[in-house]
């Protein structure tokens, strides 16, 4: 795959899960503690299911391009830059196997305030780090782009 391709097709994925992150973090994970104890559970284990196939793919697409970048970035697109986005990246699958993945566990077995306190609050990490890392790819497109600066 050449150097752009892996561009755009990391950019493609990373902006796609920008949108996904601000609306879980906005309207989905904000209607967790409405759901009602009687149908949490079910509600729980459905959100698991049906958002895997969602963010799955596209998150293995982004770190696996984002890492090719590294080594062969497009021209005019420092490395240092594609190493920061794949450092974001790294953080943000930390933040979801060692913090967003073990409340969801938790939030399987019954409704917990603090679980679900800590995935709200928690979920900032990945909100953050994936829009710096959109607004960065952005910023390198842009550059790339006939007549970019």
């Amino acid at each position: 795959m050449s150097p752009q391709w892996a561009f755009l097709i990391n950019l493609v994925a990373t902006w796609y899960l920008v949108g996904l992150i601000w609306m879980v973090q906005i309207v989905h994970y904000n209607l967790f503690d409405r759901v009602g104890e009687a149908g949490f559970v079910r509600y729980e284990a459905d959100h698991c299911s049906l958002i895997s196939p969602i963010v799955g793919p596209p998150m293995l697409i982004e770190i696996a391009t984002a890492a090719m970048l590294v080594f062969a970035a497009p021209a005019g697109v420092p490395r240092w830059a594609m190493a920061a986005g794949l450092a974001a990246v790294v953080l943000i699958w930390l933040s979801t196997a060692l913090i967003q993945v073990p409340c969801h566990n938790r939030l399987g077995e019954g409704f917990n305030a603090d679980d679900y306190a800590l995935l709200v609050g928690s979920n900032w990490i990945r909100t953050v780090l994936w829009s710096a890392r959109g607004l960065l790819m952005l910023y390198y497109a842009e550059r790339l782009m006939p007549g970019g600066s």
